[in-house]
């Protein structure tokens, strides 16, 4: 059973750097086949895709208000995908969630396109 779980919560200032990392744990399984998302939802809205890998070679696709301060990149030998954040922003406050699913082909960011979720990290950006 494939498992997803992210690691870096924080709390950190505006303007700050923060990394999150999603790993995937499970049975034997490779990560080369799979497209990966980040999402998050702050307190009174809905989950939004935030970034996402559009294809297996690595295309990219951001929301407007990240572009240029977040990154989205894998590593198929950890098994693992990351999102940069730079300059971070108080409206940047939310859960943040990692998604993957296996495919070939476009990726997508919308959410019923993924199977698998984590459970959420809190990133909380405060002075």
């Amino acid at each position: 059973q494939v498992q997803l779980q992210e690691s870096g919560p924080g709390l950190v200032k505006p303007s700050q750097t923060l990394s999150l990392t999603c790993t995937v744990s499970g049975a034997s399984i490779t990560t080369n086949y799979m497209f990966w998302a980040w999402f998050r939802q702050a307190p009174g809205k809905e989950r939004e895709a935030i970034s996402c890998i559009t294809t297996i070679t690595g295309g990219t696709d951001y929301i407007d208000s990240v572009k240029g301060r977040f990154t989205i990149s894998r590593d198929d030998n950890k098994k693992a995908a990351y999102l940069q954040m730079t300059n971070l922003k108080p409206e940047d406050t939310a859960v943040y969630y990692c998604a993957a699913v296996y495919g070939d082909g476009q990726g997508s960011c919308t959410m019923t396109f993924y199977g698998y979720w984590g459970q959420g990290t809190q990133v909380t950006v405060s002075s």
